[in-house]
């Protein structure tokens, strides 16, 4: 794979700041840490064993140069986390960490809005290849990869998913737990008024007419079917 040359300064300066990985497999994640500290592109690298403890380590600090996301968390099924991370952190590039390299789960990935997938076996010289891409505000795809074929129902249907504020992909969970307008409405301190106008925007832009199917829509993410339980 072709890539584009960078001096180490110019790289450097725009990757400094702070990095997350988030990944449930402590070694792994010691040496995914090890690697990004070895690279010397950012000011600190912190570390989350689930989702939730990676949403927290976002709450009160800046965006993150980096996120180093593994897509098979206790806390979160499939591409679902991928989502969150980026409702959350949508300044941020999240690569995709995984054991798991199936074409159309790196298609989906990306359609959900990853900056980069790089299976966990590479080496070091991988890592830096695929921060170089990012850097450029490219996409990093591994060797062998194709592109999902225009039209992809999938791909379109994450994408949807994806451009969900952090506020609607909330609403949206709590109507997957089959929660009413009333009661979202208290779980999260707003008007009903306010969760009707977001449920509107929600089926809009799911591109569905009735809560029933934005739920199988946000079903889909989960990939229940698709990933396999590998680390």
């Amino acid at each position: 794979m072709a890539m584009v040359e960078h001096s180490a300064s110019a790289t450097t300066q725009a990757q400094r700041g702070w990095a997350l990985i988030i990944d449930d497999h402590p070694l792994f994640c010691d040496a995914l840490e090890l690697t990004l500290r070895a690279l010397d592109r950012f000011d600190d690298v912190k570390t989350a064993d689930c989702m939730e403890a990676g949403l927290k380590q976002l709450e009160h600090a800046p965006a993150p140069a980096l996120i180093l996301l593994d897509l098979n968390l206790p806390d979160v099924s499939g591409l679902d986390g991928l989502i969150r991370i980026k409702r959350c952190a949508d300044k941020s590039p999240v690569v995709i960490v995984s054991s798991v390299t199936d074409n159309a789960i790196i298609n989906a990935a990306i359609a959900a809005g990853a900056s980069g997938f790089v299976p966990k076996h590479s080496g070091r010289a991988v890592f830096k290849e695929a921060l170089a891409e990012i850097a450029e505000n490219k996409v990093y795809k591994p060797a062998g990869f194709v592109d999902a074929p225009d039209g992809d129902d999938y791909a379109r249907t994450l994408a949807r998913l994806s451009s969900l504020t952090n506020q609607q992909g909330r609403i949206l969970e709590l109507i997957c737990e089959g929660k009413l307008n009333k009661q979202i409405a208290y779980d999260l301190s707003i008007a009903e008024g306010t969760v009707k106008a977001h449920v509107t925007a929600i089926m809009r832009k799911l591109g569905v007419q009735r809560r029933t199917q934005a739920v199988l829509v946000a079903q889909e993410a989960r990939f229940f079917n698709t990933l396999p339980n590998a680390k």
